[in-house]
């Protein structure tokens, strides 16, 4: 296990499995982490493992299974896992609820100033002062929200929204059952660059592949409603980061809110100071960061390692692109 874990999963781990721990939980080192595989049969990983071609080809062959400890698996290379014959899986469905809890707090703290409001107090000491015009941020009901991946976390972000009286509209690559449509009153687009200049909120609910890899692209930031928000709670690459940094910085967005953000070497200056501004609102990749998600995470790894070491295949296989699009949509519920 390459960090520490709830203690109720370390506990149920080391009934089950000789387990070895990383007692210091600070990410290995790609040679400390060859190091402590020797003799073992499964890696619990976690997004702060970067397991790329070169490192799947030193782990010992004694490893036969990657149980990733998350929804996502972009630190993982599943083609270079794949061929190596190692078995790789994730803990998907369990984050949905608090997904899109985290995303709808995102979504109501960004236009309203939530997060500037809540430090003027302890920032000034002292409070100055009810005025007609201070404060002013912009109202949610009647606006408009364009979610972007109508899977699991999506849909649960629209049936929030809609209580909220936003105009739910979406973009997938598989349009939603009408039953689903109808109960959220949703629209559906065909093309994600119409959607984006018909809404005043962008929120973005897939996963990472080769399609979606800043599928907000300069030119579609651009493409965005003047004015309009953007939520990301799911992955840094789906945005070209520096286009959206240039288009609010330059006015034609009103701001974002950000779970996620490029932080490979270190976060951009620039978007911490749009943060410090308040134009921008950063969270630190809070989304599952509840005791019952993680909770249910280390359960559904579990569950995956039974399975593989049972002789069956785990409920929660990772496949190639290429092989997970001839089953069908991927199990991390996201859709585009």
């Amino acid at each position: 296990m390459t960090r520490r874990l709830p203690e109720p999963i370390e506990q149920r781990m080391a009934t089950l499995f000789d387990v070895r721990l990383n007692p210091g939980d600070t990410p290995y080192s790609s040679q400390a982490l060859v190091d402590a595989l020797e003799g073992c049969d499964v890696l619990v990983s976690s997004i702060t493992d970067r397991l790329d071609a070169e490192l799947i080809a030193a782990i010992p062959k004694s490893v036969r299974l990657i149980a990733q400890f998350g929804n996502g698996f972009d630190n993982v290379d599943i083609e270079a896992a794949y061929a190596a014959g190692l078995t790789v899986t994730n803990t998907p469905s369990v984050l949905t609820e608090d997904t899109a809890d985290m995303a709808m707090m995102l979504m109501l703290a960004l236009p309203r100033r939530l997060v500037e409001g809540a430090q003027v107090l302890p920032m000034a000491g002292t409070w100055p002062g009810w005025s007609p015009t201070w404060m002013l941020g912009r109202r949610l009901r009647g606006k408009a929200l364009g979610i972007v991946g109508m899977g699991r976390i999506g849909s649960a972000v629209a049936a929030r929204a809609k209580t909220f009286g936003l105009g739910i509209h979406y973009y997938s690559r598989n349009r939603r059952p009408p039953q689903l449509e109808e109960r959220l009153e949703a629209t559906f687009h065909e093309k994600l660059d119409e959607m984006l200049s018909a809404v005043d909120i962008v929120s973005l609910h897939t996963r990472l592949t080769r399609d979606t890899h800043h599928i907000l692209s300069r030119e579609r930031v651009g493409r965005m409603k003047p004015g309009a928000f953007l939520v990301n709670v799911s992955r840094p690459e789906l945005i070209d980061e520096e286009a959206l940094v240039d288009a609010i910085s330059d006015g034609q967005l009103a701001g974002a809110a950000l779970d996620v953000f490029e932080n490979r070497n270190g976060i951009s200056p620039r978007l911490l100071e749009l943060a410090r501004q308040h134009r921008i609102v950063l969270t630190a990749h809070m989304a599952s960061a509840t005791l019952e998600a993680r909770i249910e995470m280390g359960e559904t790894v579990i569950v995956n390692i039974r399975a593989f070491v049972d002789g069956h295949q785990p409920p929660h296989r990772v496949l190639p692109e290429t092989r997970a699009r001839a089953r069908g949509p991927g199990p991390g519920g996201g859709d585009c």
